[in-house]
């Protein structure tokens, strides 16, 4: 009789580990994606920059994406970087990103050359701090001529270099609203032919949306390509022609096709960085604590 109770046991005890084997990569995936405030999310409220990792790390966020002329500010007003690394760190958080706007994709070689080297700068600050990449959209070349996609290589390869030697890997932001680079697929094509091997992009849904790239897109990519997201919505109006950041909306509180675009992510890199990054200024009202909460329930939510 105990030889029996002690296969049956044993029988069960299997099953349920099988079972639990079987449910954990599906649970892994479901629970991977980091949550992390584009502090342009609060910019309106102009607070300081320890101020809102304060507010980041209260309101539960895992990870900051700064804009570099707040941190630059900061920097320059006598703070130290070593304080606000560790502020960062206190609340468990890291700097998975930052925004810059350094004009390295210009025609013009001058220009093009003091924004590497204010590239350099932007970096050095960031790899203070912890982060690992930052921001490289199309600055400069938002309107006017379209400039060659393999010019494009040439100077985001450049770009590319100066973060090995600073150890942050500069993200190629697509703008849809950009002449220049404004799809996904251009994007794509640019990290690709650069031949480097940390080169990416920085997607957002919003910029999907605007330049027409559509979401069908994320799910041909892998892992090394896309390691953050921004998250946002947008309403049906106004139309894609004219709508702009402002319009931009919590996740889940428009029209985007948020659960495509999260399970296509989700199969591409499970581990991303899903950055809330709105404008809204209607969000710029009342305790920007519960503007930050609001925003990652929402994003959880989606």
């Amino acid at each position: 009789m105990e030889s029996r109770l002690d296969d049956t046991t044993e029988v069960a005890t299997r099953r349920e580990f099988l079972a639990l084997c079987a449910a954990a990569p599906a649970f892994a995936q479901a629970a991977s994606f980091r949550y992390c405030l584009n502090t342009a999310t609060l910019r309106g409220y102009k607070l300081s920059l320890p101020d809102t990792i304060d507010i980041a790390g209260k309101a539960g966020y895992q990870a900051i994406e700064p804009w570099l002329d707040a941190i630059t500010a900061y920097a320059n007003g006598g703070g130290s970087m070593h304080d606000l690394r560790k502020r960062i760190a206190d609340f468990g958080m890291t700097v998975e990103s930052a925004i810059a706007f350094p004009q390295w994709i210009v025609d013009d070689p001058a220009k093009r050359s003091a924004a590497l080297e204010q590239a350099k700068r932007e970096m050095d600050l960031v790899a203070q701090l912890g982060g690992k990449r930052i921001a490289a959209p199309p600055a400069g070349a938002n309107n006017g001529p379209n400039i060659p996609l393999p010019a494009i290589v040439e100077r985001y390869r450049a770009l590319l270099e100066i973060g090995d030697q600073t150890g942050v890997v500069p993200e190629l932001e697509f703008w849809g609203s950009s002449t220049t680079l404004n799809r996904l697929s251009q994007a794509v094509f640019v990290a690709l032919e650069t031949g480097h091997p940390k080169a990416c992009v920085l997607s957002d849904v919003f910029h999907l949306y605007k330049g027409g790239s559509g979401f069908d897109g994320l799910k041909l990519l892998g892992s090394q390509t896309i390691q953050v997201m921004h998250m946002n919505d947008y309403p049906s109006t106004p139309p894609r022609e004219t709508i702009a950041d402002r319009d931009r909306v919590y996740p889940g509180d428009g029209v985007a096709p948020l659960k495509q675009i999260l399970s296509d992510l989700r199969r591409v890199n499970p581990a991303a960085v899903l950055s809330l990054e709105v404008f809204n200024p209607n969000y710029w009202k009342g305790d920007p604590l519960e503007t930050a909460k609001t925003g990652l329930a929402k994003m959880k939510a989606a």
